[in-house]
Formats: structure tokens, sequence, C-alpha cells
């Protein structure tokens, strides 16, 4: 296939990007920078700035962009940051699909999401038709779900990839434990009895990949594993793979203190799991959190 990406450099694009390549697919990467290889096409969505040429043609567009939760203290500016990289970047590349004569359109849109649609869920099981909670993020992942609809309103399957928490050492939910894990100064965040949708980096990448070849799956899917976790199990588990003790919870103020805002959102509890993806026929390398810890530390 021919793919476009948006959110190729980022954490899960770059992945991606190796592994529909090594398929054998052609990826264009959509970068904010003058474009520097053949591979790359120059954009501005902020400024809602794409050459529709650029979409012509290709058989998917995968967007991934997006500014991450994660990687600063939240204030004011960084949570219009976070909200404005998605919608932006989702209302650009919708607009365009939408825009080009049917012939020339893509015929899917894979979307980034996140789990933060379903806000906390305590300990309520949910699926993909639970509707939106309430929260910062939950209410970031509504309009930026939204900001689809001219694609899917011009015929386009649209698929809203609610991600969880990928299991990697080099990013994401792992890499910032990994270290006061290892000297032995970690433990869980708070109660330690708030759930925690993980999904190792495999079967994420496959889901991607799976998503991008059914025709006949559109709408919201959970990329999370079957099995999801407290985090005060998955405290225990990390722990043990690492051979470290893991006996210093973290208060909830101490969090407060040290993240901001996100601190709140750290301690929310999503027991979110996958509907589509097994109904679908998907099945998972790596169902349970024992095997995907062990992939996220040796491959």
């Amino acid at each position: 296939m021919r793919i476009l990406m948006a959110g190729a450099s980022g954490f899960l694009g770059t992945r991606l990007v190796d592994r529909l390549t090594a398929d054998g697919h052609q990826v264009t990467r959509l970068v904010r920078r003058p474009a520097r290889t053949p591979d790359e096409r120059r954009w501005n969505p902020s400024a809602a700035q794409l050459d529709p040429g650029v979409v012509a043609g290709s058989d998917a567009v995968v967007n991934l962009a997006g500014a991450g939760v994660g990687d600063e203290r939240w204030n004011d500016d960084y949570r219009k940051l976070i909200r404005s990289s998605r919608v932006d970047s989702t209302t650009t590349l919708a607009i365009a699909i939408a825009g080009l004569p049917a012939a020339e359109r893509p015929k899917v849109l894979l979307n980034s999401s996140a789990v933060g649609w379903y806000g906390n869920t305590g300990d309520r099981v949910v699926e993909e038709d639970a509707p939106a909670g309430e929260g910062f993020l939950a209410d970031v992942c509504r309009v930026w779900e939204a900001a689809t609809r001219p694609a899917e309103d011009a015929g386009v399957r649209v698929v809203r990839l609610r991600t969880g928490l990928p299991l990697h050492r080099d990013g994401g939910l792992l890499k910032p434990q990994l270290l006061p894990f290892k000297l032995g100064i970690a433990g869980k965040l708070g109660s330690g009895r708030q759930w925690l949708p993980w999904i190792s980096m495999r079967d994420w990448l496959d889901a991607a990949v799976f998503l991008l070849d059914r025709d006949d799956v559109a709408g919201p899917v959970n990329g999370v594993g079957p099995n999801p976790v407290t985090n005060a199990e998955f405290t225990r588990e990390l722990a043990r793979q690492l051979h470290r003790p893991a006996i210093m919870p973290i208060p909830a103020l101490a969090l407060k203190v040290a993240l901001g805002g996100f601190a709140q959102e750290a301690l929310t509890s999503t027991r979110v799991l996958p509907g589509v993806l097994p109904r679908a026929g998907f099945t998972f390398t790596h169902p349970d959190l024992a095997s995907a810890l062990h992939a996220a530390l040796t491959e």
C-alpha cells in the first residue's frame, strides 16, 4: 500500500514506519519542517495547510500526531498543546481527504485516539460502545475523534484506534519507571488499585496493520491487551522481572507536586477491554502482562 503518515517520528510512529516498510509498503511521512528526503512531505496542521496532492492517490492515511501527555508537567499552555496538536492534525487530514475526488481518496483513515475517552471507570469494565467519560483527556478524545467526521461523511472508512499504554523499554509507560525500579526506589502509585490498560508493542503494531488491511472494521477500536491489571499488580510483576524490590509507594500528594495536572490522570482507573479486535479475528501474541513485559524488556 501507499501510506501517508502523520506523527511518524514519535514513539509509536517510528516503530510503525519500520514495520510497514519491512512488510513492503511505501510510507510517506508528513513533517512540519522542510522535507529532506524523497519520502517526506511538508505540512502545517496548526494553520490547516496541506497540499491535497500529497494525500491524493494514497491507499491509507495514518495519523498518530499529538504532543505526549506525559512528556511535560501540565499547565494551561501544555493542556492547550495536547488538545490542538491532536485536533488540528486530524481536522486538516480529514478535510483534505473529503475534498478529493472519490477516485483519489484513500480507502481508510487510521486515526489515533486513546483510552482516555472513557475517563475514570473505577472497577467497571468498558468496551468500545461505552460513552465518553469526564475529565480533560476524555474531553480531548471527544473532539479529537469528532474531527475525523469529514472523512467519514465522504465515505472513507475511518478507524479510531483508542490506544492504551504500549509497553516498550524505550518509551511510553515503561521507560521512566525502569531506573527507579532498578534502584529499588519504586512502588505502586497512590493506592495502586487503579486499572492500567496496557498492550505489548508487538500487539499494538500487529493491530495497526490488521486494521489497515480489514475493510470491514470501522469506528472506535480499543488498542489494549485482553487482561488489564491494577497498578499494584503491574508494580509487582515489573519488580519480579527486574529482580528488584518495589516497596516504596508514591503517595498521591507527591504525584500532584511532581506532575501537576497530569497527576489526576496518572491515578485514573481505566478498566478497558478490547471488544472489536477479538471479534474481528485478531489474535494477541502477548495476552498477559508477564509475557508482554518480558518482550518489552528483552526484544
